[in-house]
């Protein structure tokens, strides 16, 4: 179970015009901004990576306006562990859950889920919030990151699942962001 204590947001490479080339677009960028509010109500620290923006732009305004006042992570190699900066911020969380959320599925999400499971964190994908530019792409990065051990989730479950209870104003507010 994903604990508010030790879980960690990685949100990946949601940018410029590779963004809109991915399948079911509206549905994903809905959900991504469901999550990263989601994970501001409930306190979570938020890892937010950019591939190479000088190539690729940055990341969509929708995505961005939530994460005001915070810097995304610049990256060149496709597993977010690659990247110096995001280990140091990683390991400056102290968390040991990710979850994980982004594109593309097969490529960036799939490395670095697995590069995170072999560094002994335990990683939970959040399906609804990854995507690829092809459905099949994504639908075999799934399978793939289960068979080495990542766990899958959805908005909901996971947002529920750290919130644990039904009440006060943490659920109020989460009610209001998956309506």
């Amino acid at each position: 179970m994903l604990t508010l204590d030790n879980t960690v947001l990685v949100l990946v490479d949601v940018q410029g015009k590779l963004a809109q080339l991915m399948d079911g677009k509206e549905a994903l960028f809905r959900n991504l901004r469901r999550l990263v509010q989601g994970a501001q109500t409930l306190g979570l620290p938020i890892l937010w990576l950019e591939q190479n923006p000088a190539g690729l732009g940055p990341t969509i305004p929708e995505l961005a306006e939530l994460l005001r006042g915070q810097s995304p992570i610049a990256k060149r190699s496709f597993s977010c562990c690659g990247d110096a900066g995001f280990m140091a911020a990683l390991r400056g969380t102290g968390r040991r859950q990710v979850l994980l959320a982004g594109i593309e599925a097969h490529v960036c999400i799939y490395q670095t889920a697995a590069d995170l499971l072999r560094l002994g964190y335990e990683v939970e994908v959040v399906a609804d919030a990854v995507s690829s530019r092809a459905a099949e792409n994504k639908r075999i990065a799934l399978e793939k990151v289960q068979r080495l051990g990542a766990g899958l989730t959805c908005v909901e479950m996971a947002l529920f699942e750290l919130l644990g209870r039904a009440e006060g104003p943490a659920f109020k507010a989460l009610l209001q962001i998956v309506k």
